[in-house]
């Protein structure tokens, strides 16, 4: 358990910050990018020939990859959750005005184009049979999660730092492999999306610095609990009509470690930014059980390293009711 007193006070001293915060890591909506900016325009004599355009490289994507941009739009489809979770955390004040609430509402807005762009996307593309991506996020946000985070801010403060990471890294490859394959308006939105997940990484891993400034052992503590839980990504209960909740994933994260969009090399070397940006191996003033966690959070690299080089992936396809056969 953790002191929630001690929380409360430590996010009401953050919560005088988080106008500054909104300033430096969001943008203001008249002049961040809409959906609208990269898709299709149907009122326009050049829609024809965009759709084509846009149908002909989706029909020609690696299947692994395709998987991997359905499952991507799929977890960001899911963000009421997310902003009900978030919203949840000890120290977020429920009340209107509240700093906090402002900061999640104002995430929120911008987190929600990411998904509103790829599904228009997947739509327009004739590649997806869209009812079985639409189950698919309707019972993502049904079956919910368990993080592993409690209420604890501290805990889901090292989540979203890790995840908001780790969902740069698979935008920004998507990205990178649809360049590659000639698709440069694909790469545009996925290059866009994953931009503002590296702004919202920076911001929460700003909120964990302060947070050490303020109560380090208690925040070293929080990261190493999380660590030894290991860090659940939130599409973990994927699943299609038919199935039960989680069935999905070990398929989806196979396909996304087979196309090299998200790997489990990509989590270790998430853990080793983590550990650099908070600079744990220099934090003193700790008592002595958050120096052995300390001493635990700098070892596991090498640790998660012997176990992942000893993981060979699947090589077997999974056939998606997502795509159409």
């Amino acid at each position: 358990m953790y002191n929630k007193l001690v929380r409360l006070e430590v996010m009401k001293t953050l919560s005088r910050e988080v106008n500054s915060f909104i300033e430096n890591y969001l943008t203001p909506v008249e002049k961040i990018w809409q959906p609208s900016d990269f898709l299709p325009d149907a009122a326009s004599d050049d829609f024809k020939h965009e759709l084509q355009e846009l149908q002909h490289f989706a029909q020609d994507m690696d299947y692994d990859l395709f998987v991997t941009l359905i499952g991507d739009c799929i977890t960001e489809e899911a963000l009421p959750s997310y902003e009900s979770w978030i919203m949840g955390i000890d120290g977020v004040e429920q009340e209107e005005g509240g700093n906090w609430s402002k900061w999640v509402r104002c995430w929120t807005a911008e987190e929600n184009r990411h998904g509103d762009l790829l599904n228009k996307y997947l739509y327009l593309c004739g590649r997806v049979n869209m009812r079985e991506v639409e189950i698919t996020t309707q019972y993502l946000i049904q079956d919910g999660f368990d993080l592993g985070t409690s209420m604890d801010p501290y805990r889901n403060f090292v989540y979203t730092s890790f995840q908001e990471t780790a969902t740069n890294i698979s935008h920004r490859r998507v990205g990178t492999f649809a360049k590659q394959h000639g698709d440069k308006k694909l790469a545009k939105m996925c290059a866009v999306i994953a931009a503002d997940e590296a702004r919202h990484a920076k911001a929460y891993k700003h909120f964990i610095t302060r947070i050490f400034e303020l109560d380090p052992s208690e925040m070293m503590l929080a990261f190493e609990d999380m660590m030894k839980k290991k860090i659940v990504m939130p599409a973990h209960m994927l699943r299609e009509s038919g199935q039960k909740a989680g069935e999905l994933w070990s398929h989806f994260s196979d396909a996304a470690q087979r196309c090299m969009v998200y790997t489990a090399q990509d989590y270790i070397d998430i853990l080793k930014e983590l550990l650099a940006d908070w600079n744990i191996e220099h934090i003193s003033g700790l008592t002595e059980t958050a120096q052995r966690a300390q001493e635990y959070l700098m070892k596991l690299p090498a640790r998660l390293q012997r176990l992942t080089d000893r993981i060979a992936t699947p090589d077997q396809e999974y056939q998606f009711k997502w795509i159409k056969s």
